[in-house]
């Protein structure tokens, strides 16, 4: 079963301790899911969903693409999938190519 839902707002957490760097994602005034950023080369926990809230992982590397998608995007669709394998991750929409884009 394939979830989405709306990305409104987003909090990051850019911890100086050992808890790794995260991004939650706020929708309809909720938190619905955090992007966990796990250390370069370490194997990534599987994504899961607990009281409808997700969590995905990434290695940090992946940090600098999303904060960009999460500024420069709108708007963007947090999805899960019950198959771990399919689905997870952050979507935008159809643009026109172009799209704002100054010549």
């Amino acid at each position: 079963m394939l979830s989405h839902q709306k990305i409104d707002e987003y909090i990051v957490v850019y911890s100086s301790n050992a808890i790794p760097p995260r991004i939650l994602l706020k929708g309809a005034g909720k938190i619905i899911g955090y992007l966990v950023f796990k250390p370069n080369g370490k194997t990534l926990p599987p994504n899961s969903k607990s009281g409808g809230v997700m969590t995905l992982y990434y290695h940090l590397d992946d940090f600098q693409n999303a904060i960009d998608l999460l500024r420069n995007e709108k708007p963007l669709y947090l999805l899960g999938s019950s198959n771990s394998a399919y689905g997870w991750g952050i979507q935008t929409v159809t643009e026109e190519i172009g799209e704002e884009e100054k010549v």
